[in-house]
């Protein structure tokens, strides 16, 4: 299954949907760990749109671990500022948000 691509407009309205979303995944020094991993997929099923919150590293690191993010999870990136990213993913059989068409 590949990543799905969003126009601006599309992003721009999910980056509005973010505003008031807590990061459900909290990742600390130790990186993406597989129970990380997993629990980034679980969040991503059953939400969506999620915010993950990336501390202890610097920019590298982060830019790393978001770009891992949404490759490995064949998720959108939706915004990152500072050490905190959301995602977007369409839910195949049951979508729970409706987005604007481009």
């Amino acid at each position: 299954m590949r990543a799905m691509t969003l126009s601006k407009d599309q992003k721009k309205y999910l980056r509005g949907m973010t505003h008031h979303l807590k990061p459900v995944i909290l990742i600390g020094n130790s990186g993406l760990s597989d129970a990380v991993k997993a629990e980034i997929e679980l969040a991503l099923e059953r939400h969506e749109l999620i915010k993950v919150k990336l501390r202890g590293s610097d920019r590298e690191a982060r830019t790393e671990a978001i770009t891992t993010i949404a490759t490995e999870h064949r998720c959108e990136l939706i915004h990152a500022i500072g050490g905190v990213a959301s995602f977007y993913r369409r839910h195949p059989k049951k979508p729970k948000l409706a987005i604007p068409d481009s």
